[in-house]
């Protein structure tokens, strides 16, 4: 228990110094974490191979994560310290306000806090001071005041106590096991902490003060107006809420939503292991298994599979992350990260806060965390191809699995809903790619949809004011609208791919479902199956493409990839005409 005279005499200056110590940890732990990732590791990727290097790279691998759970727990600490002295600091007042008030009135107080005054006249008490049914006894004011000086004192010391206790528990929660070996479970536990600690580092830190429904603009503005040690701060202690702010610059997403991904990793590690211990029993029958019958396993199979598919695209999305520079690839910069419902993740090859040329893809029916290695493949393709087109210059490919897409043809992608609720997301990615860049005329950026993607990216178009140079879509079965100029970029700069009915069905299948759109010239007398992309009376650039199915749209050294390169580097007259 925190006495009176502790609370007193308490020399929080030096809390404050601990606090600034563990800040400089954090300092020194990102800087040491970006050097082995962007220094160390990039360059022996590329130049050396083998058992010895495989070896080399899995020890960098685990100095990386040494560097990054200590910059978070030293974060964690940092914060419950300056919490710590900001509470105390106001009890400490409330405290010696108190005494001081007593000192001017020539009252006492002794050790526990005690209040004695001098005798009061006995002319100052009156003659007759009633009964008890008369109401409560009278007091003198000085008696009054003593009183009320003695209750401040304590109530600042009691809450001093719950202050050191909260805080107490909080930073003993605080420990690692000897050898620091960076685990799933060291991970989870990570993420652990990070709620445990929750209410007290809410109140060190402004929570609240964290944009919500702003404008990408009104975030950069927020970020910007912090001081470097508030910034670190934040990013320590809610990486996911950072991570996720449109309009902030690529490099603070990317070191946010990286501690994003080794918490989220570790925690379905946790969870398909826990899982596992506890897999109901299978019925059989004659040696056959019971169809249906079973449907606590059945159940059971579904949040398993789920979890190891998220698991697995976290994995595949850790991967590239941690072979920057390699394959002839540049820096990738994870712009969101969570597992929330099918799970999401954008992936940026290059800085796109530097690129002149800027390419976001949006992908179809199926796309999910589960499935995100074969689209950032896209990408890396893509990136590639476009880099040899514009020597010289910067090009960042990005996989914006940002929304939550349709899993089957029939019935969820007959439905535009899934559309229509991804449009602001991709809408409020694009605005805060634009803020980070600089505004509109930073870079061109061009944002390729492809099947049920290219739906999204029409009813962002509708739904508000697609900030895009220019529009790509490959196989689609509707953008929504029946004409290439009723999209915000114009129609001279929406582009379209699609192989030949016998390859690629999606374009029929959609005017089916509706997808298509009407033009504003349309008769009323006419049948009213609307437009694609792909029909010549859509109004678009048709390109031409080799792409022998629905999917393969980015084959390497394809007419397709060419011509899509083309267009994200603005070389319009190099496209083949389809």
């Amino acid at each position: 228990m925190v006495t009176m005279r502790q609370l007193q005499d308490l020399n929080l200056s030096s809390v404050d110094k601990a606090a600034d110590e563990w800040g400089r940890m954090m300092a020194r732990l990102g800087a040491g974490q970006d050097r082995v990732d962007r220094e160390m590791s990039a360059k022996l990727r590329n130049a050396w191979g083998g058992t010895a290097a495989k070896t080399a790279m899995d020890r960098l691998d685990r100095l990386s994560q040494n560097f990054q759970y200590g910059y978070q727990e030293s974060g964690y600490v940092r914060t419950l310290l300056n919490g710590c002295a900001d509470e105390l600091r106001v009890q400490q007042k409330n405290l010696k306000a108190a005494l001081e008030e007593a000192e001017s009135h020539k009252f006492t107080v002794d050790d526990t806090g005690k209040v004695t005054y001098p005798p009061i006249p006995e002319e100052e008490i009156p003659m007759q001071l009633g009964t008890p049914d008369d109401g409560p006894a009278w007091q003198h004011p000085t008696q009054v005041r003593a009183q009320d000086i003695a209750d401040r004192i304590a109530k600042a010391v009691t809450k001093a106590t719950e202050i050191d206790q909260r805080y107490g528990t909080s930073l003993k929660q605080l420990t690692t096991d000897d050898g620091l070996k960076i685990s799933a479970a060291t991970w989870a536990d990570v993420a652990k902490d990070r709620k445990a600690i929750g209410k007290d580092t809410e109140a060190a830190l402004d929570l609240a003060g964290i944009p919500s429904g702003s404008t990408p603009a009104q975030n950069a503005a927020w970020w910007k107006g912090l001081s470097k040690e508030d910034q670190q701060q934040y990013l320590a202690l809610h990486p996911e809420r950072i991570g996720a702010l449109d309009g902030l610059p690529s490099a603070v997403r990317d070191d946010a939503n990286r501690v994003v991904l080794r918490t989220s990793r570790g925690e379905l590690e946790m969870k398909i292991a826990e899982l596992k211990k506890n897999e109901p029993k299978q019925e059989f029958y004659d040696d056959w298994w019971v169809v249906g019958s079973n449907t606590e396993h059945d159940k059971w199979q579904k949040e398993l599979d789920e979890l190891e598919g998220k698991r697995d695209g976290a994995a595949a999305v850790q991967k590239r992350l941690d072979h920057a520079g390699t394959d002839g690839l540049p820096d990738a910069y994870l712009l969101g990260f969570d597992t929330d419902k099918l799970g999401h993740a954008v992936v940026a090859n290059g800085n796109p806060d530097t690129a002149d040329h800027t390419a976001v893809f949006v992908p179809g029916t199926g796309s999910n965390l589960a499935g995100a290695d074969g689209d950032m493949k896209r990408m890396a393709d893509l990136w590639r191809e476009s880099s040899e087109k514009a020597p010289g210059q910067q090009v960042s490919t990005i996989t914006w699995i940002g929304y939550d897409a349709p899993q089957s043809i029939v019935p969820e992608a007959m439905d535009r809903s899934y559309a229509v609720d991804g449009a602001p997301r991709l809408n409020g990615f694009l605005d805060g790619l634009q803020t980070a860049q600089g505004g509109p005329d930073a870079s061109h950026t061009t944002v390729i949809g492809h099947s049920y993607g290219s739906t999204t990216v029409g009813a962002a178009s509708m739904h508000g004011d697609l900030p895009a140079d220019d529009i790509i879509a490959v196989g689609s079965p509707g953008m929504l609208v029946g004409e290439a100029d009723q999209l915000d970029v114009g129609g001279e700069h929406v582009w379209s791919q699609k192989a030949p009915l016998l390859n690629d069905q999606v374009a029929l299948g959609g005017k089916i479902a509706g997808h298509g759109g009407l033009g504003p010239d349309h008769d009323l007398w006419d049948v009213p199956i609307g437009n694609v992309p792909s029909d010549e009376a859509f109004g678009a650039n048709r390109m031409a493409t080799d792409s022998p199915d629905h999917s393969s749209y980015w084959e390497p050294e394809s007419v397709s990839l060419e011509n899509q390169a083309w267009v994200v580097t603005g070389r319009y007259d190099e496209v083949t005409d389809g």
